[in-house]
Parts: C-alpha cells; structure tokens; sequence
C-alpha cells in the first residue's frame, strides 16, 4: 500500500557471547527443576525455580576514554548452552558478554507479497570489525571474573571458549540477546506521534520504532514508546508529561 524503503532497514540488536565453566559443587541451578526445587516452589514459593537466572550483571567500559558502558556482563549459575533452549548437561556457570553499541545493522525484508510467507532476516551481526573486537575484550573481562578469588571454591575448568580461538568462539557460538530495535525507527518510518508516514489510521508500537539499540535491555524503553502511544490514542498533547495518569 505504501512503498516506505526505510521499512526492514536499521536492525539492530544486543548481540552476546560469554565463557562457560562447569562447578565443583552442586550449588547450581542445574538441580532447579529437580523434585525438591519443584515441591518447595509449589508450596512455599522459595528454592531454585524463584531465580531470574540473570543473578548479577555490570555495565563496563571496553576502553576507558569512553564516556559509557559499551559491554555488559551477566552473572548467571547455571550454563547458558544451546542458546538457552537445551537443559543444562551439568553443573556450571555463564558469565556472559552483551555488546550493548554495535555497529554493525542488518535487514527484515518481504520475501513475497503473500503474508504467510516467511519474512528473509540478515542481522549481519560482526559484519563490523570493532564489534568482534569488543566482545573479544568483553569475554576477557568475564575471564578476569572467573579468575577472582571468591570463585576459587566453585568455578572449575572453561568449557567456553576453552582451547578455541575467542574470535572463533564468537563467531560460532553468540546469540542474540532478543533485543532487536530499529525497523521502523522514527523520522524515516513513522512520525513523532508514532504515525506511518503515507497511510492513515496506523500507529507503530513496539520496540522497532527506536532508532539507536538502547545501551541497556529494551523493556523500559518499549514501555516508554507504549505509554506514549497510550497519551497520543488518548489525545493528550505532544510533549505532555503524564504517563497513565501519573504526573513525572
């Protein structure tokens, strides 16, 4: 209906990598879903199964002229293989390595014009060379964490990367964090109040309207793009500082 060239361009996503050590005591949340964890969580609400996974994480500079956080580090007690969606094969630890800025943006395109279809994806992540070299640094910080004196009585040997190259590791084993942003970011695609450009009656919100991947997780700032939308359905006026009826 409406040829928009900037629909599908500017995707960008938190790309992560990590180092993986298997533990030397059971204290991990490989047990979670044993059934002990499972009967303390139904009745009390307590054990493992009440974990987030995500146990600790820092917003860390790569370089130290850099005014921001460019890498976060996640802290998680159980490891993270198959990109989270095969059952943990032993007790372990992930600290894994988020490259919050990356410089590289791929493309969500139509393949046809018939809806079912499957849209064609190419992220082309490290297709930057400084992305590879940030997460190359990042997962040595993750190893400079394993290496701390309070993880001498739990962490054992590297699984990830181990012996492999850390260029190669990335290369094979990084994922995405689901933090895809940007196909249809505002200015190009939709307006300031969320409107697509050349057709009436339709609004954009969701996280594709943010123009720049956020340097943290992109929660809050797609809550902040539906609120938004929520005072422009509502008619309040561009610019009002009322958030569902919370003055801020």
């Amino acid at each position: 209906m409406v040829d928009l060239p900037g629909v599908g361009a500017n995707l960008q996503d938190h790309l992560a990598a990590g180092a993986l050590y298997e533990s030397r005591k059971p204290v991990t949340l490989y047990s979670a879903e044993s059934p002990l964890q499972i009967l303390r969580y139904l009745l009390l609400r307590k054990g493992m199964l009440t974990s987030n996974v995500a146990e600790a994480a820092a917003f860390v500079r790569s370089r130290p002229e850099l005014t921001a956080p460019d890498l976060e580090l996640l802290f998680a007690p159980v490891l993270f293989e198959g990109e989270g969606l095969e059952p943990p094969s032993a007790h372990g630890f992930t600290i894994g390595v988020v490259l919050l800025q990356p410089q590289s943006s791929g493309s969500v395109r139509l393949r046809s014009a018939d809806p079912f279809d499957a849209p064609a994806i190419a992220p082309q992540y490290l297709s930057a060379a400084e992305d590879l070299e940030t997460l190359v640094h990042g997962v040595g910080l993750a190893r400079q964490v394993a290496a701390m004196p309070a993880f001498e009585a739990f962490i054992g040997a590297e699984i990830e990367p181990g012996d492999v190259p850390v260029e190669d590791a990335i290369r094979e084993q990084a994922t995405t964090l689901y933090h895809p942003v940007g196909t249809c970011r505002f200015g190009d695609v939709v307006d300031s109040e969320l409107r697509l450009r050349g057709l009436e009656g339709l609004r954009v919100v969701d996280a594709s309207v943010i123009p720049r991947v956020p340097r943290g997780h992109t929660h809050l700032s797609t809550l902040m793009v539906a609120e938004r939308a929520a005072s422009f359905l509502r008619g309040g006026a561009v610019g009002e500082p009322e958030l569902l009826g919370a003055t801020v």
